[in-house]
């Protein structure tokens, strides 16, 4: 009788790391995670305490291992030393540890703006991150992903909450791709077992829109999930820089807006390239956009999170 895999999983508490947890519930697979603090537990995961930079808990988590998927990182940072630290240095002793433990298939979860390094230190560093997979001896597979929605995640959320008020500010104009976070885990799962059409490859994802969402239309679809015709305001550069700096002012290092994320966030093209799609008899987006913004918006008022 064939064993079921055991994956090693970093991130797992995050949006995108919880939805692959419920996935791999689905699937029957169990689950080796990393977690900085104690957690609840939860049939077919167990949890190994401790951080991207603690090389004995990384060598406990990747222990007998069939693969790992490396989710952590670092989105935001008041400096460039914190992406450093977290999506460079710990996608390395990530790396490090699944060599020493004989694991060999490791897939990577980067990020779009890995494409355009120059723009942004968050960006830059996600490249560097890729370089770092990309160089080892490991049956490796790297997923950049467009933007994520879904059940949980508190970036997207801000703009649910102000279509809901009616107002939703934007960059200035510009496409995007986009991806249900429950396909995203799908992906993630179903490459697993690697192979000759995965090993090696760099895939962006998103959920099959051709040309994916110009700032405007995303935000008149976000407004139809809430119920309501929001006006979408496209900034200039420099309110948003100004805007950034205010919120330094206020909330510190604790600063959602940052200067960095304004230069990623003013790039006029965040489509997914169409050459980079996975295998289509490997997986294909299965959430419509509009469905999937609907049943967010839901999860949303269950929580108490959208009124």
């Amino acid at each position: 009788m064939r064993q079921s895999p055991l994956l090693a999983v970093t991130g797992a508490t995050g949006f995108v790391g919880q939805a692959l947890l419920d996935a791999a519930a689905a699937a029957g697979i169990d689950v080796r995670a990393l977690t900085r603090g104690r957690q609840a537990a939860r049939a077919g995961v167990e949890w190994v305490q401790g951080t991207l930079q603690d090389e004995r808990a990384l060598r406990t988590l990747v222990a007998r291992s069939s693969a790992v998927i490396h989710i952590a990182g670092v989105v935001n940072s008041p400096d460039p030393a914190g992406f450093e630290a977290g999506n460079v240095y710990g996608t390395l002793n990530v790396v490090n540890a699944a060599l020493a433990g004989g694991v060999n298939r490791f897939v990577h979860v980067s990020s779009l703006t890995a494409r355009e390094p120059q723009l942004s230190a968050y960006g830059a560093s996600k490249r560097r991150g890729e370089r770092i997979v990309a160089a080892s001896s490991l049956d490796w597979t790297i997923v950049r992903p467009p933007g994520v929605y879904g059940p949980r995640d508190t970036e997207m959320f801000e703009l649910f909450r102000l279509a809901r008020l009616g107002v939703v500010p934007l960059p200035p104009q510009g496409r995007a791709s986009l991806i249900h976070v429950g396909d995203l885990a799908a992906l993630l799962l179903a490459l697993i077992p690697g192979g000759e059409d995965v090993t090696g490859m760099i895939f962006e994802p998103d959920d099959g829109e051709p040309g994916g969402w110009s700032h405007v239309q995303m935000a008149r679809a976000i407004g139809r999930a809430v119920g309501r015709r929001p006006i979408a305001l496209s900034l200039p550069r420099r309110v948003l820089e100004w805007v950034a700096q205010a919120d330094r002012a206020v909330r510190k290092d604790r600063a959602k807006l940052t200067l960095d994320r304004v230069n990623y966030m003013c790039h006029p093209d965040w489509t997914v390239s169409p050459g980079k799609q996975p295998p289509p008899g490997l997986w294909q987006p299965q959430i419509e956009t509009g469905s999937g913004l609907h049943a967010t918006a839901a999860w949303y008022r269950d929580m108490g999170w959208l009124k």
